[in-house]
């Protein structure tokens, strides 16, 4: 007789003293047991032995099910691989195994060894895969005098998670670092190295970062999920008058084209879906990052390590030596690698870069703070582009809601002005973890460099005056569209208010 996927239980047949590397060896999993009997599905059913061991170790009689071999190995690590446990029964799992008391001078056989066991592994590669599965960007593992905090930043937020005893500390550390390739008797200096892993049948990278605090090393994954990466601008959160002016300005044939916000505000989002947009057999695209985040097809992508000297002003003088048509700068962080830019601008490329100012006028002033030539930026720049993220509201239990009064104030809205409008927030609910929110859109301010804004640069107008003068021809502030998608119900004030910063 023979069972098909579907028929394998929902639920794992517990039986104590039976382990799963034994069901993986002999390919074999329990369907079901009654009184006297215990049903299984095998991979070779005529495999004597294991059947005589079950017998002997269950004191049961064995049913035989022939089983596709695969189906049987998807099935136990469903059932009873870390995936099925919660963190709760790892943890219980490794106390049973780990007794040790760690401490700031362990031996670093003991700590390869610690990392090295079973339940260790499975409790990392659980808290991995729950925050892939949450869709983070980021998982902490942070050190503290008396507990061992793990938290996931999810939409930007972040969020505390059941987090593993501290005296499990050194043990998962050492397990990232081991993924990782780091050296794990380093303690005192921080170390960053990347792991690949497979995850549901997705390959994702992640990038380790850590660092020593006083109480112990402090371990950063950055979670590099190619399958989260959106290569459409339109679904970026592009409002429609900014979207076909940005598509107009990355069609020029040559200048510089700025993408300026802090951190996490979806710089690298927005710039490789650009060069989505503009890559074609044509065009030779190339980028100098700090690390190479995603890889794109048809992009010769380099990662910049000033451990050998490859920074980006040297990394940009020899790209340009390469012939390319387009060339992305991760990040404009000095005077060399923004003069080398707009040289490289001058002379024909299109270059894209990012900057870390709080709007779309602070990226020319903060140029010009470089000692960059003001005559010569207000002839290579194209425009700025400033983002944020904000929080999506929960469509399962979106709500429709009344501002407070002080609220509206901040966006600088009278009672009037609202008042036929309706606003909205999430209640909290299981599928968004009870915040509200799920997923984030962008929200822009983009900066047309015309005329009238070379002739402010050239005369070195601070970041006031020419933000006025840019107001003046019709530029929409973060704010103000962040104020339009609360109009459109897609996000909340308070969010808006939260990443924005009006001067």
């Amino acid at each position: 007789m023979s069972i098909s996927f579907h028929d394998y239980p929902k639920e794992p047949v517990v039986i104590s003293n039976l382990s799963i590397e034994f069901m993986k060896q002999s390919r074999f999993i329990p369907l079901h047991m009654d009184e006297d009997t215990l049903k299984i599905a095998m991979a070779d059913p005529q495999d004597f032995y294991t059947i005589d061991a079950l017998k002997l170790a269950c004191d049961l009689k064995i049913g035989v099910c022939r089983g596709i071999q695969d189906d049987i190995l998807e099935a136990i690590e469903r059932l009873y691989g870390a995936g099925a446990q919660s963190i709760d029964t790892i943890i219980e799992e490794a106390g049973k195994d780990i007794s040790e008391m760690v401490t700031g001078e362990e031996d670093v056989d003991l700590l390869r060894g610690l990392a090295s066991e079973a339940p260790i592994i499975r409790l990392v590669n659980r808290l991995i895969s729950n925050a892939v599965e949450l869709m983070a960007s980021d998982i902490h593992f942070e050190p503290f005098e008396d507990e061992f905090k793990v938290r996931y930043r999810i939409d930007g937020v972040l969020n505390a998670v059941e987090s593993p005893p501290k005296r499990f500390e050194s043990a998962i550390i050492s397990r990232v670092k081991i993924m990782a390739k780091l050296d794990i008797a380093e303690r005192r200096l921080p170390q960053d190295g990347r792991v690949k892993l497979k995850i549901s049948d997705r390959e994702i990278d992640f990038r380790v970062s850590t660092i020593p605090t006083l109480f112990g090393e402090s371990l950063v994954m950055r979670i590099l999920d190619r399958e989260t990466l959106i290569l459409d601008l339109e679904k970026l959160g592009f409002p429609k008058d900014i979207l076909s002016q940005y598509i107009e300005l990355v069609s020029q044939p040559h200048g510089m084209i700025l993408v300026t916000g802090p951190t996490g505000s979806g710089k690298t989002s927005t710039l490789y879906t650009t060069l989505a947009k503009v890559n074609s057999p044509e065009n030779k695209i190339i980028t100098l990052e700090e690390p190479v985040e995603y890889q794109l097809k048809g992009v010769n992508q380099i990662q910049v390590n000033p451990k050998i000297g490859l920074s980006f002003a040297s990394g940009l003088r020899s790209i340009v030596r390469q012939d390319p048509d387009i060339i992305l700068v991760g990040e404009i962080r000095d005077k060399e690698t923004a003069e080398i830019a707009i040289q490289s601008a001058l002379t024909g490329h299109l270059l894209f870069s990012t900057l870390h100012t709080n709007d779309a006028a602070g990226a020319i002033t903060r140029l010009l703070d470089m000692d960059v030539e003001n005559f010569l930026l207000s002839s290579t720049l194209l425009g700025i582009l400033a983002q944020r993220l904000v929080r999506v509201i929960c469509p399962n239990c979106k709500a429709s809601v009344n501002p407070e009064k002080k609220l509206l104030r901040s966006m600088g809205l009278s009672p009037d002005e609202t008042a036929k409008l309706e606003f909205y927030a999430g209640k909290g609910c299981e599928e968004c973890r009870y915040t509200g929110f799920k997923g984030r859109t962008a929200i822009f301010e983009y900066l047309a460099v015309d005329d009238d804004i070379r002739k402010e640069i050239t005369e070195s107008a601070n970041a006031e005056r020419i933000k006025h003068v840019a107001l003046k021809k019709g530029m929409i502030t973060l704010r103000q569209d962040g104020w339009r998608k609360v109009k459109q119900g897609m996000t909340t004030i308070p969010e808006v208010l939260r990443v924005t910063l009006e001067r």
